[in-house]
């Protein structure tokens, strides 16, 4: 069992064998979080470093009110949203409504494909809509947080959430027969 306690009191002292093994202990689940808003594993890395970064300097203002790993996790989606903000400066309202939104998809499919199989085609959407639907489906923030975080309107981030999942429901229906994800994925090995 890890002694949370007394390794953030090290952390606070700077000591570098605390902050290891605070590494140790929440980067693969936080590497997994930064992969589902990434487009590829190197930008992952880069926003779990940059997240950790600020795990470090910031951690003097964690107040012991909330768990640790909830405090860190944010900081590390606030991590992503911030690269991905940096990335799109101009990113503006888009008019989706020139979209087919007829398609339906059997639930029975999603039920036999795997975790790693849907979180592989999350992972293939585009970047507004994964980032929407991370944000929204998987974290839990309202349309409002999300327009606050990604400098969008409500009806943006309404939009681009029901794009993506009839994305998704394309994806699983053309996919259903002989998905599979690839060895390499690196999202499928990190999934705990």
């Amino acid at each position: 069992m890890i002694d949370l306690e007394n390794i953030v009191k090290g952390c606070l002292d700077n000591d570098k064998v605390a902050q290891k093994k605070l590494y140790n202990h929440y980067s693969k689940r936080m590497f997994a979080i930064c992969l589902r808003f990434a487009k590829n594993h190197s930008e992952a890395e880069d926003i779990l470093q940059d997240g950790f970064i600020k795990v470090f300097r910031n951690l003097n203002s964690f107040r012991n009110d909330g768990k640790l790993d909830a405090w860190v996790r944010r900081i590390m989606v606030n991590t992503a949203i911030n690269s991905y903000k940096r990335k799109m400066p101009n990113f503006k309202d888009i008019d989706f409504d020139r979209f087919d939104n007829s398609f339906t998809c059997n639930e029975s499919i999603v039920e036999t494909m795997s975790r790693e199989e849907l979180l592989c085609l999350v992972q293939e959407l585009p970047t507004g809509y994964k980032k929407v639907f991370n944000l929204n489906a998987i974290e839990g923030y309202t349309h409002k947080e999300i327009g606050e975080m990604l400098n969008i309107s409500i009806n943006t981030s309404k939009s681009q959430l029901a794009r993506a999942r009839q994305s998704l429901q394309k994806k699983i229906y053309k996919n259903s027969t002989d998905f599979m994800c690839s060895e390499d994925n690196f999202l499928a090995q990190l999934i705990v």
